[in-house]
């Protein structure tokens, strides 16, 4: 019937266009003399077809027709598919379909329609477009975009929860009614589920247990409009159930055991004890407990969030000597349980711990950690700093040694004792180090007097005082020069100062000159830096081209000290812009203070000295051969007879074992003394009778003491420092310190000191007792 009527219309519209086509052709013949070419039109409506006609081809599709009339017109359509599934009858313009159309295939088809002279193939009229649309007939069945679904849903969910959404596609036209309404439908689990015309599933159960069944697979089914064949298609939807903490931790054992020895270090583990929960790992949140025992504060118990076990940790040392097993119950629950869900059964698992303590030998306990001790630095007095202590804190109460272990600085600054004092060798220097930190091991000592090879460690912090014992020293800036015509005041350079001491708290450095006899002044900033400024300006370059300025540097410490620094300026020609033009080039200056030039003139003072003492010794010795070379008998033998003599013989009055005649002969040759007064005093004899052999051994002695005490220049070449023995008949017997400490003698030797400085030691060996060692 819609056929029918778009053909009617089409025949009284191409009549139409034919009766106004004939009023524009007498129109236009009437008037030739205007020439005007008039527009015309392409006429016809738009075209529709079926898609999937049951009717032989080809299939009349609609026509085309123009307002142009021309007995030599022809029609053709260009297009995509123009000639091909569409083609047009040359002279009526009818379009005809040599193929039947599907419209899920392609919906529309769009041509282009023009009008030609057969005879020059030149167009009369411009070209057009027209669309001919493909109408629908419901020929296809509802298919789901995916054969199997996948959806989720929290367990326990009550009903009606929304699930997943399935999606089944018709391709018939949606803008016809009925051709693409999809009807859906549970074919399979529609006792846990159900689905709506939309695609949704919703739970139709309120009690889905993870725990019971974790995933549920279902078929829903897919229908065309209610009037069709019914034809349908299916997919599978697999649902899974998602956890929720719904459970509760149950203790695999009633009771755990454990063993740990009592050296066990605060926070290591004891031991595990394990729970069993059904839900998923990140709905395992078990919550350890004590609920009987006092040992909450020796004792913890941390879940694992991996293992969800409950590590047994000690909070403080255990000591085998005072409790040697430990027994509590412990609980587990998870407070993160959803009570609404819960089920039957009870939420409290509980157990029981026993914790064997085993003994061990442990190290020595220290008493306190860490130890800090403060001396001042150069303090020569402080020798001890004070003292560690640790004990044995098992039940044998052994002995403690303490060894230094390791030092910071590295060296033999801080030692200490066996028993663990804590000892100073030598005094400290801040500006070396502020602090010293030295590691001291406790050791027991064993029975058998070895050490254990158990220690423990002490850190032992010493801290250094400061003293002002460091004088501030200038911080040289790099090469200051002013400019020959400098005028007065200007600023030269700023110089500043360090201390090696710590920064005194009455003040800043103070700066001043040594000498005002000069072209410079100082003028202090008060912030540890001063400046230098021109005087009176104009210098002269004729007469120094560079100037030391010396600068003392004070402290404000107790006790202030200062330096003297020299500050090396140089004279420099300028432009007039005040800009350096020439400066000579200087080695750069180095400031010495006044304890560094004392300790150099002492230096080379005591190199002279030795000099001069060297060439001393030199000129004696020269002179002591040319003394020897006046003697009589050859310089050897007397040496012999004088310096080796070894026999005691029969005193004074035997003259037949010693040769005196060798001393004689050295007075005889002229050896006398000079008649230069004696410095020293004459030896006291003691009174008493002397035979005429003793008055002329001693009338020798004495002239060769005298000559020795007299001679400055002659070398101490003396017989009486080795004589060894004068007889039974001297009144001073024998010299020789072999016997001398056997001897029962009650001679006074005190007239020894009576003889000089060259026998003072054989004074102080024969005197009375000393009273304090020999200082040599």
């Amino acid at each position: 019937m819609d056929y029918i009527i778009l053909l009617h219309s089409l025949f009284f519209t191409l009549a139409f266009a034919d009766k106004e086509s004939l009023k524009k052709t007498q129109t236009l013949s009437s008037n030739k003399a205007s020439h005007k070419r008039l527009k015309r039109d392409w006429i016809w409506n738009q075209m529709h077809i079926k898609e999937e006609i049951d009717a032989p081809l080809p299939h009349h599709v609609g026509k085309i027709t123009s307002s142009v009339r021309n007995s030599n017109a022809k029609y053709i359509i260009e297009g995509e598919y123009a000639n091909t599934i569409f083609k047009v009858e040359e002279t009526s313009g009818d379009v005809y379909a040599f193929e039947r159309l599907d419209r899920e295939k392609k919906a529309e088809y769009e041509l282009t329609a023009l009008i030609i002279d057969r005879r020059n193939n030149q167009s009369l009229e411009p070209p057009s477009k027209f669309i001919i649309k493909v109408y629908d007939i419901n020929d296809n069945v509802p298919v789901f975009v995916q054969k199997v679904f996948n959806g989720s849903v929290p367990e326990m969910s009550p009903v009606g929860t929304s699930v997943t959404k399935v999606t089944a596609v018709d391709a018939d036209d949606p803008t016809v009614s009925g051709h693409a309404t999809v009807s859906y439908q549970v074919i399979k689990g529609d006792e846990y589920f159900t689905i709506d015309d939309s695609g949704v599933i919703f739970t139709t159960r309120p009690d889905l247990d993870r725990e019971t069944q974790s995933t549920y697979e279902i078929i829903v089914k897919a229908k065309d409009a209610p009037g069709t064949s019914g034809d349908s298609s299916t997919a599978t939807v697999v649902i899974t159930l998602s956890d929720i903490n719904d459970n509760f931790p149950v203790f695999k054992h009633s009771s755990f055991h454990f063993k740990v020895p009592e050296n066990i270090s605060v926070g290591g583990e004891v031991g595990r004890v394990k729970v069993e929960d059904v839900d998923e790992p990140q709905h395992r949140n078990t919550k350890y407990s004590f609920v009987r025992g006092d040992y909450r504060d020796t004792f913890e118990i941390v879940a694992n969030p991996y293992t969800n076990e409950g590590i047994i940790r000690p909070k403080k040392p255990l000591d085998f000597e005072k409790v040697s097993e430990y027994r509590f119950d412990i609980e587990a629950t998870d407070p993160t349980v959803d009570l609404r869900y819960f089920k039957s059964g009870g939420s409290r698992s509980i157990s029981t711990v026993t914790i064997e303590v085993t003994d061990v030998d442990e190290p020595p306990v220290f008493t306190k950690l860490p130890y800090e001790f403060k001396v001042m630095e150069n303090d020569p007095e402080v020798r001890t700093l004070g003292s560690v202590w640790a004990h044995d804190p098992d039940a044998a109460k052994r002995k403690i040694r303490f060894i230094r272990r390791r030092a910071s600085p590295n060296g033999d600054y801080i030692r200490v004792s066996d028993t663990g004092i804590i000892q100073l060798p030598k005094p400290l220097d801040r500006e070396f180090s502020s602090s010293y930190n030295i590691t001291v091991a406790a050791q027991e000592i064993l029975e058998d007097g070895r050490l254990s090879d158990r220690e423990s460690h002490a850190q032992v912090h010493v801290i250094v005082g400061d003293e002002n014992d460091n004088a501030p020293e200038l911080v040289y800036p790099e090469e200051p020069r002013v400019c020959e015509n400098a005028a007065p005041g200007k600023v030269i350079v700023r110089i500043s100062a360090t201390d090696k001491d710590e920064l005194s708290p009455r003040g800043f450095f103070k700066f001043s000159l040594a000498t005002e006899d000069s072209n410079f002044s100082l003028i202090e900033n008060y912030d540890n830096t001063a400046n230098i400024t021109v005087k009176y300006g104009q210098f002269n370059r004729e007469l120094a081209k560079i100037h030391y300025l010396p600068v003392i540097i004070s402290d404000n410490g107790v006790p202030e000290l200062s330096s003297t620094n020299t500050l090396v300026i140089g004279v420099c020609k300028c432009n007039e812009k005040g800009n350096f033009t020439f400066c000579e080039e200087r080695a750069k200056q180095v400031g010495v203070s006044i304890q560094a030039l004392v300790a150099i003139f002492i230096c080379i003072f005591t190199i002279i000295v030795l000099f001069a003492v060297l060439a001393m010794l030199l000129l004696l010795r020269k002179r002591h051969k040319k003394d020897l070379s006046g003697l009589g008998r050859n310089v050897a033998e007397i040496h012999e007879q004088l310096v080796r003599y070894d026999e005691e013989g029969g005193g004074e009055m035997d003259t037949t074992s010693y040769d005196v005649s060798v001393l004689n002969s050295v007075r005889k040759n002229g050896m006398k003394a000079e008649a230069a007064p004696s410095p020293y005093a004459q030896v006291q004899k003691p009174p008493g009778n002397i035979t005429s052999g003793a008055g002329e051994m001693e009338t020798m002695i004495e002239e060769k003491k005298s000559e020795a005490d007299n001679d400055r220049d002659l070398l101490p070449y003396d017989t009486l420092h080795i004589y060894g023995y004068e007889g039974a008949e001297s009144i001073a017997e024998s010299l020789s310190s072999l016997q001398s400490g056997s001897s029962d003698s009650d001679i006074d030797y005190d007239f020894l000191n009576d003889w000089g400085p060259r026998f003072k030691m054989l004074a102080e060996l024969y005197g009375s007792e000393p009273t304090e060692d020999f200082v040599y």
